[in-house]
């Protein structure tokens, strides 16, 4: 996961207060109060340009501009690792106005979770961009207005600006490099050659755990997780359920801890899924000589993909909101062959749909706006477990449709660890769990 996550659980058996030292990076309260005279630019590398006023921290910076079509829950979206380096805009045009929780406050935090609120410690994405920012928030659970708390974390934003426009440029041309300007000086558009491309770097490996840790170490059953960059909520609905999480490196050789676990995780992440063939490489071996079941969501379903011999391409503008529709082309759990489930997405990448598939495998859901592919898993004629979806079954701010794919894989797991030997599974390999209402409970 993130530093502070890292950190935080390394300081129970580690003397150096690291947890502190990671805190001392973000200031306590934010330095600068909101300047509704400040001007701010924002320069498209492909030639456009938009004037409108700064928000949260006071610098300027290069990023990779996207848009989501997500109406709320932008705390969750600022701090999901897939956003790192890249800046967000938003096409709802009022964003702020319930401000922002106290993430690291212990009594917002969920039992034997992560010790965070929202998807990680901080915000992960390089700017914001909004058509208006609510300097007034009102929220039971606010301690920080956005302002304040772009600010804390050295995050610049700019309002005023018309995010339809941007939006409708980003979708005919593409996601595209961009700077986010402030003060004086900032209508000077910087050149070409100045932009920077986060797309180069293995973003991966930023936001990654350096360290190996448990989360509900007494749960019933044992889970790894490989961490691409995990938002809190995968590990919640994970231990929610009663597993015991053990989260690696994202190029971590898991098959040298393989035979402790009763199931295996590849977590969400940023960029390219081509920076992490290390992990593909081993997951192919994981998956040629092991039987339990894998799952993985977003840039765990491309390293699925990547391993089974698919390829992945850049989408012009990807997918990112929460109004995703897709449809379910097998049945597997408490997936239902034939209908369409709303979900949340963040991605820039996909998995090529070819044919034939590699054998072993079959696509499980297509998009149904792009027909994009978003799952895979394994045949039944393989004889392995392994499911992969582009989507976010367990999105904080909703949609849950497809939420009890948690429930199904967990199930899977613990049928693994009752029965050494496997049982048998319904169609498609992963255990039909039944459904509770505290299934469908977003966040904490």
């Amino acid at each position: 996961m993130l530093s502070l996550l890292r950190t935080s659980l390394r300081t129970r058996t580690a003397s150096a207060p690291t947890w502190a030292r990671s805190l001392a990076t973000v200031a306590p309260k934010s330095l600068n109060p909101f300047n509704p005279d400040l001007e701010a630019s924002l320069h498209l590398k492909s030639g456009e340009s938009f004037v409108g006023r700064s928000f949260g921290s006071p610098k300027s910076r290069f990023g990779e501009a996207v848009f989501s079509t997500s109406i709320t829950s932008y705390t969750e979206s600022m701090t999901d690792p897939s956003y790192r380096s890249q800046f967000l805009v938003f096409t709802t045009p009022l964003v702020g106005n319930y401000g922002v929780p106290g993430n690291l406050d212990p009594a917002n935090h969920e039992p034997n979770g992560p010790p965070v609120m929202l998807e990680s410690n901080g915000v992960q994405c390089a700017g914001v961009i909004v058509a208006d920012v609510a300097e007034r928030y009102s929220h039971y659970q606010a301690v920080e207005s956005l302002h304040e708390w772009c600010d804390r974390h050295g995050v610049p934003g700019i309002t005023g600006v018309d995010t339809r426009a941007i939006t409708t440029l980003l979708r005919t041309n593409g996601s595209t490099l961009a700077q986010i300007a402030v003060g004086d000086g900032h209508q000077q558009r910087p050149h070409d050659a100045d932009y920077w491309d986060p797309a180069v770097e293995n973003l991966v490996d930023q936001v990654s755990t350096r360290e190996v840790y448990t989360l509900n170490p007494d749960g019933d059953v044992k889970i790894a997780l490989l961490d691409f960059g995990a938002k809190a909520n995968i590990l919640r609905s994970l231990t929610r359920r009663g597993a015991s999480v053990t989260v690696f490196p994202w190029n971590y050789d898991f098959n040298k801890v393989r035979d402790q676990f009763d199931g295996l995780f590849l977590s969400n992440g940023p960029g390219d899924p081509k920076h992490c063939m290390d992990a593909a490489v081993t997951l192919r071996k994981t998956i040629d000589e092991w039987d339990k079941p894998i799952f993985g969501i977003c840039m765990g379903h491309q390293i699925i993909g990547l391993a089974a011999g698919l390829d992945a391409y850049r989408m012009r503008f990807g997918n990112r909101g929460h109004n995703q529709p897709v449809l379910a082309l097998a049945s597997s759990g408490n997936i239902k062959a034939g209908r369409v489930y709303v979900t949340s997405q963040n991605h820039q990448y996909a998995l090529e749909l070819q044919d034939p598939f590699p054998r072993g495998y079959q696509p499980f859901f297509l998009n149904a706006n792009d027909a994009s592919v978003e799952g895979v898993m394994s045949t039944p004629e393989s004889g392995k477990r392994v499911w992969g979806v582009q989507f976010h079954p367990e999105s904080a701010g909703g949609p849950l449709d497809t939420i009890h794919m948690f429930s199904d894989f967990v199930a899977a797991c613990r049928s693994t660890a009752k029965n050494a030997a496997g049982v048998a599974l319904p169609e498609g390999g992963m255990a039909k769990a039944s459904i509770k209402l505290t299934d469908f409970e977003a966040g904490l």
